[in-house]
């Protein structure tokens, strides 16, 4: 069992394995949109640029459906929950310097992008994503088996004894530092308390509550190891079923290596 203090400290489980990286992600990415930009061209307009820029209204408009870190184990950033609770530091939005928008789509240019009446199929958008994925035996299965896998796993695991021996040990841990108990640090991350909402753009208010309870959280963490049980848990789960389904996980990953093929190949490389 890992002794986890830090996000860093989780080893791999065995589900990613077959789950496609962030890089592998970032790369689909950049195939298709020189895919989709050639196509464009092809079409007559040659100053399709790269990447469009977003409507105006969608660069406006908040996200607040915010991804708990480190899921399902909640944060495990001591500074950060001192300084910013289940917030982060406020920032202006800044464009990836890699991947700087160009100007955004033309009425003209609305159909030969995303098909005629509807029909995305005729759309450059959707070529160049359907050439991507030519020769993959099951897009469906590729894109969420694993996903699918992993959340009826997590269901099992968070009724599993240890896990939650483990979660009221916690639990009884803030209660001794003075804050709230929480049932699971999802409940904690959660609270509505914490004033999460469009005023915020998906962050919270950081009040001293907030962040004396995350600070909490992280230290109970660290002192009875909660993230490093439930870890522990959860590689031997997915491990046993890696090995009960193991052809469709295979299957998966021979699909996933057949779509990097296709990246590796749009992007010119051997």
């Amino acid at each position: 069992m890992p002794s986890v203090r830090e996000e860093k400290d989780l080893p791999e489980l065995p589900l990613e394995r077959y789950e496609f990286s962030t890089r592998d992600s970032e790369r689909q990415t950049e195939a298709q949109e020189r895919m989709t930009r050639t196509c464009m061209r092809k079409r007559g307009f040659e100053d399709f640029p790269l990447r469009p820029a977003r409507p105006e209204m969608a660069n406006s408009l908040a996200m607040v459906a915010v991804a708990m870190p480190s899921y399902p184990y909640g944060t495990l950033d001591l500074d950060g929950a001192r300084r910013w609770g289940y917030g982060w530091e406020p920032a202006p939005s800044r464009t990836d310097a890699r991947w700087p928008e160009g100007r955004a789509v033309r009425e003209e240019e609305q159909e030969a992008l995303y098909g005629r009446g509807g029909k995305r199929a005729s759309g450059c958008a959707n070529s160049g994503a359907e050439r991507l994925t030519e020769g993959v035996r099951d897009k469906t299965r590729m894109y969420t088996y694993v996903s699918e896998r992993s959340q009826r796993l997590d269901k099992v695991i968070a009724k599993d004894k240890r896990v939650r021996e483990a979660l009221d040990t916690w639990s009884d841990c803030l209660e001794s530092k003075g804050v709230k108990r929480y049932r699971t640090p999802y409940d904690a991350f959660g609270d509505k308390a914490w004033s999460r909402g469009n005023d915020h753009g998906g962050n919270t208010d950081r009040s001293a509550k907030e962040r004396a309870t995350a600070t909490a959280d992280v230290e109970c963490k660290r002192e009875h190891n909660t993230a490093g049980v439930w870890w522990a848990v959860r590689e031997e789960k997915q491990r046993e079923d890696v090995a009960r389904h193991k052809d469709t996980y295979e299957a998966v990953r021979a699909d996933q290596n057949r779509l990097r093929a296709n990246v590796k190949r749009v992007l010119g490389e051997r």
